[in-house]
């Protein structure tokens, strides 16, 4: 047998071991062969040889730099070696199983996120197109979601009536946990849901944050004033805001802001919500307008595209989540003009810096054309 051909039939066993990080030993070898008859022979057949073989060596690099970088492999809690853990983290996606898994068979996805910590991902992107989706990685899907949300009551007297088993459901019903468990009590219009409620503090303001959803079958303009009181119920201060439209099925946020010098230096005892709706004044250009949100270290930089051929403003709220915690919440409005709104078929992005730790945000905007602007 010619010695080129032996040369190909090792390189092919080669690379078909390296997909089981073996195959680098004769991948190196008919490399080595194929560089010398490459030299003595100076044929175009031996190329096929070497690409094989290159295949074959760098594969293995690839996987073990896809598991642990340019670090040494360090101590697994699972008890796994380095072998079986390049293996599960490069197959784990594929559904494959080897011989090494747990008695409960488990997947290696499933096994490899128990063994490790949850780590947030720095570079997440996230996107949001302003549906029932709040984007909390549950699983449900967008219908599940929406039959979840058609059992909450359409009049909402008291946001602390959700039962607890309602609370940790996750997904569009999701509660989660308020710094100081505030009390709060408040009145929806009719086909407006409530989906979640929290309430943080900082050294300078308190500010409960309502997440909501239309489902009234009408473009909508929201109002609400938030008020807060003391434990005799008496008013200590008020915030009103608006949301100028909002389509049908569509998720938008109210925040009330109260200045802790208003409230004699503390927080309140509760709040109470009164919201309202009606015809809105300006005209939709929701789906003219595409918006995502990146992290980028202690920052959210949220860009928003104008699609449209008139100029439009965006009102987006950034929530900032430390787990389940809401640790912060932003209004930012993207601007390219003197007019705080976008220009026709351009883009423009507006950053939010965080002064507390955070894992992840979620993102909701609505956009109307920018009249008198």
């Amino acid at each position: 047998m010619h010695i080129t051909t032996i040369a190909l039939i090792i390189s092919i066993i080669g690379l078909i071991s390296s997909f089981f990080l073996v195959g680098i030993i004769p991948s190196l070898v008919s490399f080595i062969m194929g560089i010398r008859l490459l030299i003595e022979e100076k044929s175009i057949d031996v190329v096929r040889v070497l690409a094989i073989s290159f295949a074959g060596i760098i594969l293995p690099i690839v996987m073990y730099l896809n598991t642990f970088g340019f670090h040494l492999p360090g101590s697994d809690e699972s008890g796994r070696n380095f072998y079986q853990r390049i293996m599960i983290n490069n197959y784990s996606n594929l559904g494959i199983r080897f011989g090494f898994t747990d008695d409960n068979a488990k997947d290696f996805a499933g096994e490899e996120q128990d063994a490790l910590p949850d780590q947030p991902d720095s570079d997440e992107i996230t996107y949001y197109s302003n549906t029932p989706v709040t984007h909390t990685g549950t699983g449900t899907t967008e219908k599940q979601e929406d039959e979840a949300a058609e059992k909450l009551p359409a009049i909402f007297e008291s946001l602390d009536s959700i039962s607890a088993s309602e609370k940790n459901k996750g997904g569009i019903i999701s509660i989660a946990p308020s710094d100081d468990n505030m009390p709060s009590y408040g009145g929806l219009p009719v086909g407006t849901l409530i989906i979640a409620q929290y309430f943080r503090e900082d050294d300078h303001n308190a500010n409960p944050v309502l997440v909501l959803q239309n489902k009234t079958g009408d473009m909508c303009r929201y109002e609400c004033i938030f008020t807060a009181r003391d434990k005799d119920g008496n008013e200590m201060a008020t915030s009103e805001k608006t949301v100028e439209v909002v389509r049908d099925g569509s998720v938008f946020v109210f925040e009330g802001r109260f200045d802790k010098n208003d409230l004699g230096g503390g927080i309140p005892d509760a709040f109470e919500f009164s919201i309202s709706k009606r015809e809105p004044y300006e005209k939709d250009m929701s789906t003219e307008i595409s918006v995502s949100t990146e992290i980028e270290e202690n920052s959210a930089i949220l860009t928003a595209e104008n699609r449209s051929d008139k100029k439009v403003k965006v009102d987006a709220y950034v929530l900032f989540f430390d787990g389940n915690e809401l640790v912060d919440c932003m209004w930012m409005i993207p601007q390219n003009t003197d007019e705080v709104c976008l220009e026709p078929g351009s883009a423009a992005s507006i950053q939010g810096d965080a002064y507390y730790r955070f894992d992840h945000v979620e993102t909701y905007y609505t956009a109307y054309e920018a009249v008198g602007e």
